[in-house]
């Protein structure tokens, strides 16, 4: 028998009085039921169930299957990851480097033209067709051996955004078999590429010159740009050189307008004599010169900045450009011209404002880089290339 001690009887004496205390209502609190209806046993149903108990469910095939193929997508997830990452380092490696089924990219002159070849492949265009480049153009056929020389797989070159120079020759090629094949009748490319660009002329980015700058109220503190020159101010004097030199030597006797009204937002047509020459200009246009104009314009937004670069770099158009070296509108116009008058007003903005990073600076890059692709297409070493 174990021996109650003084500990055991201190708290024998302190719960006797803790239940004395609770019963006589010093402290209030009490148990209450938290539902009003009053529980009910359950029923118990007998079994009806015969026979031996069910077996154990296992794994169906289907099951294991899609488990099998889920880590197999999941292995192919981990071998391309680890791919792109060996050709950002730049070191090739894993699959990478085995889908790239050429080793070297050159030039190879034929009777027909320039070829750039994988090996002793010829690059061929969509149509199966072998790209063939004019012996006059050997700089754009570098640019484009260069262009798939960068390539680390044959799977970007379906890209067409890490080819662009190769999808803007294919588009050339393409409008030159169009006029070959037909009957002097101009084709469904080249008329719907032409009505396309027409539509630019009516919002050409070189024809909205923005309103002029009404004055600050008084006692108003003057902004920054009050002391610099205003935008339009800055319109005109870009655009008037770019129209002068386009309506007395490539569309001569033709009137081009200005498209909105100070305080308008609606653009204005040009005259119809106006249009139907340009037009006609385009339409008529060699189709290397055709495929760049369109993509000067797509990149500009306008088509006299485009028909100025064109102009000035083309090799079939050299006659254009006869007695001008000398003139002041017949001053260089180059890649930078051209892209510092497609883009006036987002330069004035961001000098005043700034810029946001990865957007205008990308911006800014991109279209030097589409117009440099265009002098590159229309220029060559033929008679009435300018060579400055």
């Amino acid at each position: 028998m174990k021996r109650i001690t003084q500990s055991h009887l201190t708290s024998l004496r302190l719960a006797s009085s803790s239940s004395q205390i609770y019963r006589s209502g010093t402290l209030q609190c009490r148990a209450q039921n938290i539902h009003t209806t009053t529980p009910q046993p359950a029923t118990v149903q007998p079994l009806t169930a015969s026979g031996p108990p069910p077996k154990v469910p296992i794994p169906s095939a289907e099951h294991v299957d899609s488990r099998v193929s889920r880590r197999r997508k999941q292995a192919e997830l981990l071998k391309r990851g680890l791919d792109l990452k060996a050709i950002a380092g730049g070191t090739g490696g894993g699959s990478a480097k085995t889908k790239r089924f050429w080793r070297e990219v050159h030039v190879k002159s034929v009777d027909e033209g320039l070829q750039i070849h994988l090996d002793a492949r010829p690059l061929r265009r969509p149509s199966k067709a072998i790209l063939t480049i004019p012996h006059s153009k050997p700089a754009l056929a570098t640019a484009i051996a260069l262009e798939w020389d960068l390539l680390t797989s044959a799977h970007q070159a379906l890209q067409q955004h890490l080819i662009p120079l190769t999808s803007l020759v294919s588009r050339a090629l393409d409008i030159a078999d169009e006029d070959s094949s037909s009957s002097g009748a101009p084709g469904p490319i080249r008329t719907s590429l032409a009505n396309t660009l027409m539509r630019y002329l009516d919002t050409d980015s070189l024809l909205c010159w923005a309103p002029t700058a009404s004055p600050d109220p008084p006692g108003y503190e003057d902004h920054a740009s009050r002391k610099a020159e205003d935008l339009r101010s800055i319109q005109k004097r870009t655009a008037m050189p770019i129209i002068s030199y386009l309506t007395e030597r490539v569309w001569p006797g033709v009137e081009i307008v200005e498209v909105l009204d100070e305080g308008s937002i609606m653009p204005k047509s040009q005259p119809k004599m106006t249009r139907d020459v340009i037009l006609g200009w385009v339409m008529g246009l060699p189709a290397w010169e055709l495929a760049g104009l369109e993509r000067a314009v797509l990149a500009g937004k306008g088509l006299l900045g485009a028909a100025r670069l064109v102009v000035e770099w083309s090799e079939g158009l050299g006659h254009l450009r006869e007695g001008a070296e000398n003139a002041e509108e017949g001053a260089m116009f180059g890649v930078e011209e051209a892209a510092r008058a497609a883009s006036l007003e987002v330069d004035w903005q961001t000098r005043m404002w700034g810029q946001v990073e990865d957007t205008h600076d990308v911006e800014r890059e991109d279209v030097r880089r589409q117009l440099g692709s265009v002098v590159l297409l229309v220029s060559g070493s033929g008679k009435g290339t300018k060579t400055g």
